[in-house]
């Protein structure tokens, strides 16, 4: 027998009588015999790898969908069990392959194909409804990451699952959990994600990506890209100024965060800030500031331990003892408190609307109010709120600009800055007339001129040198 002889040839001859019909093959009940599966194992004996493969492939599938007589699937399961260890990767992965989708694949095999090397393992481990959330689970903490990243990418994985994930699993197969939007990924693992993976860029760019992302997650995820931005930056300018720019993007992404935070989080969102360190008066100053008294609200309320309610209440009143008294039971400074009164009072005249970014009107009346004051104690909070104007002066300015961009018609200058068309129109350029002393084929004086264009639309003047000064430049040369 040829080694290399197909596997669906080693099956005996149909019982029809017409000599057209058709070769046998496992579909075939009638063709089903005992022994065919004994003679594939023969067979299998000396065939190639590639050959075996294609054997183990069309076994399983004949396990999984033909009407096989009971004796013959019995031995065909024992076939497949004993094709595990066949030497040949290409062989055992063949088999993972046809047997992976398949609820009536029989269990022990799944489980030892399961176990099987990376390659083959991870057919089944991603796709198998055989497998059990305790089995998936065992095989995360005993696989590597490439078991552990086909688990993750199952579209349906279970809790159990899920939790030893991201408890236990490695980069990418963390990655490619979160990235599964086929499961519900609890917001208490995804903060475990990120504390393990806090460092890693890509791992906070795939948790940004998921939906519903909780507002203290985000702003967990802010506090961390501003660490890294502070290390990138200062490689090329000072640290100090490094920090400084690192400290202002992380608190323009944490007031965009608050703002839009749904009120059922937002006290989460205070206890998070406040465990990163990133709960500071400048922080709160410039949600104020950006129209916004939500985030200091409930701070003042994690920082003083008072009910919100209570807190309130004393906001709306800021210039009153009740205020400052809140206040310094939550740690600010009473140099801070004036700029925090002006920029609540303010607040509530209607100045500014809430909306993204600092008000530079809201950053000016806090500024003159504090300036009125001649507080030596008040320049450092004097400093911060000069950095706040100039940066909502850019912010307007840049605004400004887009909307003009956006509500321009043509390209062309208004016409009280369009001082002449000669200037700008390579066409309309004026000619020039003049001598440099270039070699000419007569005296005339060589014309310097744009390319030729329509005369009667060339309505620039005709300029020529005085003849004195083009005596001269000759001489001169």
């Amino acid at each position: 027998m040829n080694a290399n002889q197909p596997m669906t040839a080693l099956l005996p001859a149909p019982s029809c009588a017409q000599p057209s019909c058709a070769k046998p093959d496992f579909a075939k009940p009638d063709c089903a015999k005992p022994d065919i599966v004994r003679r594939f194992l023969a067979w299998a004996q000396s065939a190639d790898a590639e050959a075996r493969a294609d054997g183990a492939s069309a076994l399983a599938r004949a396990y999984l969908y033909s009407e096989l007589t009971a004796p013959v699937r019995a031995e065909a399961a024992l076939a497949m069990t004993a094709l595990l260890d066949d030497p040949s990767v290409l062989v055992r992965r063949a088999l993972a392959e046809a047997l992976c989708r398949a609820s009536e694949a029989p269990r022990t095999l799944i489980l030892a194909l399961a176990a099987d090397e990376p390659e083959v393992a991870a057919a089944v481990l991603q796709r198998s409804p055989v497998l059990t959330d305790a089995d998936l689970v065992d095989c995360a903490t005993t696989g590597d990451v490439v078991a552990q990243t086909a688990i993750a990418r199952r579209p349906n994985l279970g809790p159990r699952a899920t939790a030893a994930l991201a408890e236990i699993g490695q980069r990418d197969a963390v990655l490619a959990l979160i990235g599964n939007a086929g499961i519900d990924l609890p917001a208490e693992l995804l903060h475990r994600a990120l504390t393990r993976f806090n460092d890693d860029a890509n791992a906070r760019d795939a948790l940004l990506e998921r939906p519903s992302l909780r507002a203290s997650l985000r702003a967990s995820i802010a506090v961390a890209a501003a660490k890294d931005l502070a290390v990138e930056v200062s490689a090329w300018m000072p640290r100090e100024q490094a920090e400084r720019i690192a400290r202002d993007a992380r608190e323009q992404a944490l007031c965009s965060i608050a703002s839009s935070c749904h009120p059922n989080e937002r006290a989460e969102l205070t206890r998070a800030l406040r465990a990163a360190g990133a709960l500071t008066p400048a922080l709160l100053l410039r949600s104020l500031l950006g129209g916004e008294r939500d985030l200091f609200a409930a701070s003042m309320a994690e920082l003083s331990g008072l009910p919100p309610q209570r807190v309130a209440a004393f906001i709306t009143e800021p210039r009153g003892e009740g205020f400052a008294a809140l206040a310094r039971r939550a740690g600010l400074k009473s140099g801070a408190l004036p700029a925090f009164r002006a920029a609540l009072a303010a607040i509530k005249t209607g100045v500014g609307e809430p909306g993204d970014g600092l008000k530079l009107s809201l950053v000016q009346k806090v500024i003159d109010e504090c300036e009125r004051r001649h507080d030596p104690t008040l320049t450092k909070i004097l400093a911060l709120l000069w950095r706040f104007a100039a940066e909502a002066a850019r912010a307007e300015a840049a605004g400004f600009a887009r909307e003009a961009a956006a509500s321009a018609s043509g390209g062309r200058l208004p016409q009280i800055l369009d001082f002449s068309p000669v200037n700008d129109d390579t066409g309309r350029a004026p000619r020039l007339i003049a001598d440099f002393g270039w070699p000419r084929a007569s005296g005339a004086p060589r014309e310097i001129s744009a390319p030729p264009t329509n005369r009667s639309e060339d309505k620039a003047p005709r300029v020529e040198l005085p003849p004195e000064l083009v005596a001269r430049l000759d001489a001169a040369a």
